[in-house]
């Protein structure tokens, strides 16, 4: 079990959830205020998308993610920002019997250091790394990140000195991690987030989760979150397997059934449901100090 925890907060990501709950944050000034808020309730680490103000629809336009930036930057709260990098791997096969070309709806493939553009432009303190390729729910969609793209990725982010967050899905996308290491192309702590109960992922049941613990190369840190309904019990759960916390509206919008959330309150259930099992919950100068950050801004 792990006695000191951080938590992560997941802002908003990039699913179709906006026209479901009229609390996820849309334009940058909703989505830095949702991290602010996240950040005041608990969360060390704010894990960031941007989306089409107009739309609602994900994006991944640099200037979206300056505004973001800048206004957490600004504002009198610390926290760790964690922009992700997954944007631009989204790719859309024709159905049936003719796959190619891909369908323009919902496809989105950019080069690995066009991924990294806002990246390299405002350096956060963290990025995601996406660990693999898998079949990223239903239909024909695949969220794409080949061996190659991603070894290009992980150079770039190591020459930027911005720690990646690896995000691993299966157990497979463990074995590449440790490819990474041993070519060089990854820095110790290692910062390994558990991405489980997606489709077609790992799934969240507690055998598959501590196998996944069971291969984490030594000395890294990690954590674990599952999604919808088991994003709280899984509080629990990744601080029991040794690990550390992700909530957020990103993966889950409800507090409880029938109650939507803010990301607020999933980080106050979560200090909750952790200080209940006597963990203490990190700050954000702790989490810099434990990962090696470089704190910008």
């Amino acid at each position: 079990m792990n006695s000191e925890v951080f938590i992560t907060c997941a802002v908003t990501g990039s699913g179709e959830t906006a026209a479901k709950h009229a609390g996820v944050p849309v334009t940058p000034k909703q989505i830095a205020d949702s991290a602010i808020e996240a950040a005041r309730a608990g969360a060390a680490i704010a894990h960031i998308h941007v989306r089409d103000p107009e739309t609602g629809a994900a994006s991944r336009d640099p200037a979206l993610y300056r505004e973001v930036v800048e206004q957490i930057r600004a504002s009198d709260v610390d926290v760790i920002i964690n922009l992700t990098a997954g944007m631009g791997g989204d790719l859309v096969l024709g159905s049936g019997e003719h796959p190619l070309p891909p369908n323009p709806v919902g496809t989105d493939m950019a080069g690995p250091l066009e991924r990294l553009i806002h990246v390299e432009e405002l350096l956060p303190e963290i990025c995601t790394l996406d660990c693999g390729t898998m079949n990223f729910s239903a239909g024909d969609y695949i969220m794409t990140n080949t061996p190659s793209q991603l070894r290009a990725m992980a150079k770039r982010v190591q020459e930027l000195g911005v720690r990646p967050e690896l995000e691993v899905f299966d157990s497979g996308h463990l074995v590449f991690v440790r490819d990474l290491v041993k070519e060089g192309l990854l820095d110790a702590p290692l910062m390994i987030q558990l991405c489980m109960g997606i489709p077609y992922g790992a799934p969240d049941d507690p055998l598959t989760l501590m196998a996944m613990v069971n291969q984490i190369p030594p000395g890294a840190t990690f954590s674990a979150f599952s999604i919808g309904p088991r994003q709280l019990p899984y509080v629990a759960m990744a601080a029991l397997a040794g690990g550390n916390v992700r909530v957020g509206l990103e993966d889950n919008l409800y507090l409880s059934r029938g109650r939507l959330a803010s990301n607020g309150d999933l980080v106050e259930r979560a200090v909750t449901i952790l200080e209940a099992m006597n963990v203490r919950i990190l700050g954000p100068a702790e989490v810099r100090e434990r990962l090696q950050l470089k704190k910008r801004g």
